[in-house]
């Protein structure tokens, strides 16, 4: 079996499922383009080890309903389901893995798929029958601990497991709230000039910088006011590096209301 690349996705609004853009084409021609994994690993920045007791937390159920883990929206977002099944035998391999590597974690036998990953996997494979496992974030804890969770599943890669990351390159949503700007308003230069920076550092294979591109990218904190969807980048990339470097290829780039950059990126020797 090939190995498959991880990923890093920019799932943007819930309203990507439904509203045509650029990054909504990018996500519905992806799956046709890489092989076919035979279960998927989705890191979501919406499912926080730190609101749960402060550990890795990793699905396990066989059949996890699809949650609608936001509001204000039209009732045909809410109508959609994402009926993929689950893996809870990878579910155990994740969490023993981890284990080995020092890192706490717990298996949760009835979380279902936050938005976070159905929305993108909707596009990605719309057939829903790959089995999906999701693996929390922890947003108490530093990139590099994230990095290292990468590392620790990066194996899972040679077993036709498509390990995704899915969060934002930018997420401000104070300054969208503040102006409401339509889909297609261009972006802000000072989105513009971080995920440029970005871009930038993984193809200098600067690893050290894009851990720390909240601190040290132009307008770092402006993009990310809080660290969570940035999080799932660190452990793409960590699923993804080798001795050689990250193999960092930008798939996509495009911008949705002026302030959410779309980025999507793959990690990993391609074979």
């Amino acid at each position: 079996m090939r190995r498959l690349p991880s990923l890093f996705l920019s799932h943007g609004s819930p309203m990507m499922a439904l509203e045509p853009s650029p990054a909504r084409d990018f996500l519905a021609g992806l799956g046709t383009r890489l092989p076919r994994p035979r279960a998927i690993l989705a890191v979501s920045a919406h499912h926080d080890a730190a609101q749960e007791g402060g550990r890795a937390t990793v699905t396990a159920s066989p059949r996890p309903p699809t949650t609608h883990d936001f509001g204000g929206f039209p009732d045909a977002l809410f109508a959609m389901r994402y009926p993929a099944p689950g893996d809870p035998a990878l579910a155990r391999r994740i969490a023993d893995r981890l284990t080995a590597h020092g890192l706490a974690v717990t298996v949760d036998a009835e979380r279902g798929l936050d938005h976070g990953a159905w929305v993108p996997l909707s596009l990605l494979y719309p057939d829903a029958d790959i089995p999906v496992v999701q693996l929390s974030i922890a947003s108490h804890a530093p990139p590099e601990w994230h990095y290292a969770l990468g590392q620790a599943l990066a194996p899972l890669r040679d077993d036709g497991v498509l390990i995704v990351g899915s969060g934002s390159i930018t997420h401000n949503l104070r300054a969208y709230f503040s102006a409401r700007p339509p889909i297609d308003a261009p972006a802000a230069p000072w989105v513009t000039a971080f995920t440029d920076w970005i871009a930038d550092r993984m193809a200098a294979d600067a690893v050290d910088d894009l851990l720390h591109a909240v601190e040290r990218a132009p307008h770092g904190r402006d993009n990310h006011p809080t660290p969570d969807h940035i999080l799932p980048l660190f452990v793409a990339m960590g699923a993804g590096a080798d001795a050689n470097g990250l193999h960092a290829r930008r798939l996509h780039d495009s911008v949705t209301y002026a302030v959410l950059a779309m980025d999507a990126y793959a990690f990993g020797a391609e074979q």
